[in-house]
């Protein structure tokens, strides 16, 4: 089996922060979001992996390289614009060749894993099996209708009016079948070549295609807040315990566990955590800050409440004045921002 990972997407909902970097690199429990993504392929037993790149290929090939580090082998496979789901199956072909795959989109994670479905997927070998969660309200999704045998029946994308709660997570396996729906199936009304309408057209033909529920945690991490809650869902496996990296320094300061601090960071003063993932080279003078992602290379100083907060590479934050007030900031990489009361 191989691997096709979906990283090509622009992240409007994660601006300011997508304006700089792409989302799949944005860190969780200080580790980029595709890192957990690889890792959970590579747990399946699979080391090939193509991995779907659009503006943002240097970038993300400068994080993950060829994938060694990760223990798998990755080839990047360039999309010149976003056209779909199944657009990327089409272009990854040469590499797929006829073997079985797995997709997963780049900025999903499912910490929990997907290793029982693999397995499931590997004894009977269906055309198609989607990886589907149960959610309140299934219209912003890919639902799936099932029949009482439990095969899929049906597939709709963003139904105004759900049949089903089972929403596509963004994971799918396939055998070499889905090439041929690929090859069969039009641009829809987003003028994009829908993986749903590809599985619809097996479906349509009689082939086998099925769906297993995941009941762990997932989080499409579209968005700063689900970036956050993603945070702390990772951080609570630390239980109450602090993470610091090489050379990171901690003066006169408290950090109340889960945290993770990265490597020659300095903590200066200050009173961290719970939930604080703080990435490498930073700076935090005199501050109080709970509940929020700090990347690379940046400074807080003097400010004494701080939280629900995503602060960007090389930003800076500090105060116009030294009122103690709470500020829940989104601030961009390379950003200067002096709080007022």
């Amino acid at each position: 089996m191989k691997a096709l990972v979906l990283s090509g997407g622009s992240g409007t909902r994660l601006r300011p922060f997508s304006y700089s970097m792409p989302k799949q690199l944005i860190p969780i429990a200080n580790k980029p979001v595709l890192e957990h993504v690889l890792e959970n392929i590579r747990d399946l037993g699979v080391t090939e992996v193509g991995v779907i790149v659009g503006g943002w290929a240097a970038e993300i090939a400068g994080v993950i390289g060829d994938g060694s580090r990760l223990g798998v082998r990755v080839t990047y496979i360039p999309q010149d614009r976003p056209l779909g789901l199944a657009h990327c199956v089409a272009l990854a072909r040469p590499f797929l060749g006829d073997d079985d795959f797995v997709m997963y989109l780049g900025d999903n994670m499912l910490p929990d894993g997907v290793e029982t479905i693999a397995e499931e997927f590997r004894a009977g070998r269906p055309a198609a099996q989607v990886v589907v969660h149960r959610v309140a309200d299934p219209r912003a999704f890919g639902v799936v209708e099932l029949g009482r045998d439990g095969a899929v029946r049906r597939l709709v994308e963003k139904p105004a009016r759900p049949r089903s709660d089972l929403a596509m997570v963004g994971v799918y396996f396939f055998t070499a079948r889905i090439h041929d729906a690929v090859a069969a199936i039009r641009p829809g009304a987003r003028g994009e070549l829908e993986i749903t309408d590809a599985i619809q057209w097996l479906v349509d033909r009689g082939s086998a295609v099925r769906a297993s529920e995941y009941r762990g945690y997932w989080k499409d991490t579209g968005r700063a807040e689900d970036v956050l809650e993603c945070n702390r869902r990772l951080l609570a496996e630390l239980g109450d315990r602090v993470v610091l990296g090489p050379g990171a320094r901690v003066v006169r300061s408290v950090i109340e566990g889960p945290a993770i601090i990265g490597a020659n960071t300095l903590i200066e003063d200050c009173h961290l955590g719970p939930d604080v993932s703080i990435g490498q080279d930073c700076v935090l003078r005199r501050t109080r800050l709970a509940d929020s992602i700090v990347l690379d290379g940046a400074t807080i100083s003097e400010v004494p409440g701080l939280y629900g907060s995503m602060i960007g590479r090389s930003a800076v934050v500090m105060p116009a004045d030294r009122e103690k007030v709470q500020h829940r900031l989104l601030v961009g990489d390379h950003t200067r921002v002096e709080l007022v009361a």
